[in-house]
């Protein structure tokens, strides 16, 4: 029993992303995040939310990005990452 609530635990919290502002991102929201940004061409390494937006961290061909997305999931801001 006990494995089986540590398992639970475990995919649950793998399945969201820690926000900067003490918002989850919930999972099924990062993943689309994730799909957009992917098809720009970019690898995503982590999203979280800060300041009413949605903050994705990036690589794309090898340079390092943060992303700034809206409620909309769409790109308002990007910024390169020294």
């Amino acid at each position: 029993m006990t494995r089986i609530i540590a398992l639970a635990l475990a995919l649950t919290l793998g399945g969201m992303a820690h926000a900067s502002d003490g918002k989850a991102v919930d999972g099924a929201k990062a993943e689309e995040i994730k799909a957009t940004l992917t098809e720009q061409g970019y690898e995503v390494r982590n999203i979280k939310t800060g300041d009413g937006m949605y903050e994705a961290y990036a690589i794309k061909d090898g340079v390092k990005y943060e992303i700034y997305l809206n409620e909309a999931l769409k790109v308002v801001k990007t910024k390169q990452d020294n």
